[in-house]
């Protein structure tokens, strides 16, 4: 999740104000030693679907080779 806001110079505001995700709730997920939080409700759908909305590519797989590709948005 930083990886990707860094990639689209967002910082926190930004990515909560892009997904309605509270900010202390992308913070703590963005601690987490796991390749992926555990989370409740939808909010890592909401926040995936709007990185890729950006031009974020998510590939490979959380246990193995994770990584992030970025394409320009276009209009």
């Amino acid at each position: 999740m930083r990886a990707a806001r860094a990639m689209l110079n967002w910082s926190v505001r930004d990515l909560a104000d892009a997904t309605g995700v509270g900010t202390a709730t992308i913070v703590r997920y963005e601690m987490v030693d796991a390749a992926v939080p555990k989370a409740r409700k939808n909010n890592l759908e909401i926040i995936r679907t709007c990185f890729e909305a950006a031009g974020i590519v998510f590939v490979g797989m959380p246990e193995d080779g994770p990584g992030l590709r970025a394409y320009p948005k276009r209009s």
